[in-house]
């Protein structure tokens, strides 16, 4: 059954680039320059794959996002434990995240570069932040929703607050973890992307922008389409992580 409907699904997809092909070979759209058939972003995709120069750029902007966003997700997840557990560092810290967390990732950048200068730790401390504050406010919310009477009846058959918290606070709080952590899951690369395309000379954005200075309309597309499938990929794995932990008591 789940076949069937995954391939209903790629219909429509198949559908689009049908249409795509068709309308760009009859030239139906003016400026066929600008708006290459999909076949020929196909033959550029595997030209830069056998080249080296996509899997090279793309294993810089994948190294880039898995380090920050790793490092963001489990300081943000230890942080919003510790906020959602303890009031007293709930009122310590709320209201210094409060006045950060709505600044852009990207806002970060002009003084991050006078922080770190153009290097590998300038967008690693972008997907950093990036990930870092989502997953605070989810935890700390995650465990805030956890029923009081569970914790008071934990206590009162002498469970430690190592136990309540390892066997009720973060079970019960793990939906709201795995919804900040998908939502950023697909926000960090569009992060990285444009991020590279303004400041870091190497990754998937890099690309992008050399090749829109090219007018390589072909090499756009293809980054593009990179970025879109990483997204979705990332976003995937979390809601499958999300209902192999948590189906039993959804």
């Amino acid at each position: 059954m789940e076949k069937i409907k995954a391939a209903y699904s790629l219909i429509p997809v198949l559908v689009f680039l049908s249409i795509w092909e068709i309308v760009t070979r009859l030239e139906l759209i003016p400026g066929h320059f600008f708006f290459p058939p999909f076949t020929t972003v196909l033959q550029e995709f595997y030209s830069l794959t056998a080249s080296g120069v996509l899997p090279d750029n793309f294993l810089k902007s994948l190294t880039r996002v898995l380090i920050g966003f790793i490092a963001g997700s489990v300081a943000g997840l230890l942080m919003g434990v510790l906020m959602g557990y303890k009031e007293t560092i709930n009122k310590t810290f709320h209201p210094i995240f409060s006045l950060l967390y709505p600044i852009p990732a990207l806002g970060w950048l002009p003084i991050l570069m006078l922080w770190f200068g153009i290097s590998e730790m300038l967008p690693i401390m972008i997907i950093f932040i990036c990930s870092f504050f989502p997953v605070i406010y989810n935890t700390v919310t995650g465990i805030k929703t956890v029923d009081k009477n569970l914790i008071k009846v934990a206590k009162t058959l002498g469970a430690s607050e190592r136990k309540i918290l390892s066997t009720i606070l973060l079970p019960l709080a793990l939906t709201n973890i795995f919804t900040g952590l998908r939502l950023e899951a697909g926000m960090v690369w569009r992060v990285i992307i444009a991020a590279e395309m303004v400041a870091i000379p190497t990754g998937i954005g890099a690309l992008l922008m050399r090749a829109e200075s090219l007018i390589r309309i072909d090499i756009v597309i293809v980054c593009l389409v990179v970025l879109s499938v990483m997204c979705l990929s990332f976003e995937r794995f979390f809601i499958y992580m999300e209902h192999r932990l948590t189906h039993k008591w959804r």
